[in-house]
C-alpha cells in the first residue's frame, strides 16, 4: 500500500472499531458519518471513547478549516471533553502548512502527536517473557485491571478509565484483550480486536512503575498472536502514541500518518 492509502485505511479502522466500542459504552452515543467527519461519541469520563475524526481525502485549506469549525462545534455540545484526530496525510500540503493557524481559528489546541501504523505480520510466533504470564480478560476483576492500568499509564483518574470499560460484555468476549502479570500483579495490557479483515490493536499500557521492561511489547505480542491464531488474520494496524511509537516497529508494524490529537481551549 502507499502512504496515502495506508492513512485512508487507518482513519477508517478508527471509524470501525470506535464505533463497536461507543456502542458498547452507550446504546444512544453519538456514532454519525457526516461528510467529511466521522462522530464516535460516548460521551463518557474516559475521554479516548469521545472521539471526532476528518475523514476527506486531499482537503485543501479552506475545506480543512471548515471541517475544523464543524468538528469543534460538536465538541462543544458534549458534557464531556474529547479529543479529534486528525490524519496529517489526509490533508494537501497547502493544509499542512495552515494546519496549526487552522486549528487555533477553530477554538482547539494541540494535544499530543500519534502515529498510525500497519503491517502484514502475522502469525507471530507464541511471545515469552521471563518476568509475566499473561491472563486474557474475562472477569469484571480483570477488566478493572485493565482500565486501572490505562488510567494509570495514560495519567486519568482511575475513575476515568473504569467508566469507559466496567461492565463491558464487548471487552470480556470480542476483544482478545490481555493481562501481562508479574506474579499476582498486573503490570501491563493490551487488546486487539477484529475491524474488517484486520487486528486492531487498542489501548496497549503498562504501569509506570514497570516501564521499559519490555513488558508492553510482550503483551502486544501475546493479544496479537492469540487474535491471529482465533482469526486467521494476517494484517493488523493500530494508531500509537510517542512511548509506543519505538516499540511497534520491532513487531512488524510500519508507521504511516502522523496524527494530532486536539481538544477544545479551556
Amino acid at each position: 500500500m502507499t502512504d496515502l492509502a495506508e492513512s485512508i485505511e487507518s482513519v477508517e479502522q478508527l471509524a470501525v472499531v470506535w464505533r463497536a466500542m461507543v456502542l458498547d459504552r452507550d446504546a444512544g452515543a453519538d456514532v454519525r458519518d457526516l461528510p467529511g467527519i466521522a462522530v464516535r461519541w460516548a460521551d463518557c469520563r474516559f475521554a479516548f471513547w469521545n472521539c471526532v475524526t476528518l475523514t476527506d481525502v486531499g482537503a485543501d485549506t479552506a475545506l480543512l478549516g471548515e471541517r475544523l469549525g464543524q468538528a469543534a462545534d460538536i465538541m462543544r455540545a458534549k458534557r464531556q471533553p474529547g479529543f479529534l484526530w486528525l490524519f496529517e496525510n489526509l490533508l494537501d500540503d497547502s493544509a499542512r502548512s495552515a494546519l496549526g493557524s487552522a486549528a487555533e481559528q477553530a477554538g482547539l489546541q494541540h494535544a499530543f502527536p500519534g502515529t498510525g501504523m500497519a503491517g502484514d505480520l502475522l502469525p507471530i510466533p507464541e511471545p515469552v517473557h521471563p518476568d509475566l504470564t499473561f491472563v486474557r480478560v474475562t472477569t469484571e476483576e480483570q477488566l478493572r485491571a485493565y482500565a486501572d492500568l490505562n488510567s494509570r499509564g495514560y495519567g486519568m483518574p482511575l475513575a476515568d478509565g473504569r467508566d469507559g470499560l466496567l461492565g463491558s460484555t464487548h471487552w470480556t468476549n470480542e476483544v482478545y484483550a490481555y493481562l501481562g502479570m508479574r506474579g499476582d500483579v498486573p503490570v501491563a495490557c493490551a487488546g486487539a480486536v477484529e475491524a474488517d479483515g484486520r487486528l486492531f490493536v487498542v489501548l496497549v499500557a503498562t504501569a509506570p512503575e514497570w516501564q521499559r521492561r519490555g513488558y508492553g511489547e510482550a503483551v502486544t505480542r501475546k493479544a496479537l498472536y492469540e487474535g491471529a491464531r482465533a482469526t486467521g488474520l494476517t494484517r493488523a494496524t493500530l494508531h500509537a502514541t510517542v512511548a509506543g511509537a519505538p516499540v511497534y516497529p520491532r513487531i512488524g508494524f510500519t508507521p504511516n500518518s502522523p496524527i494530532h490529537f486536539y481538544s477544545l481551549k479551556a
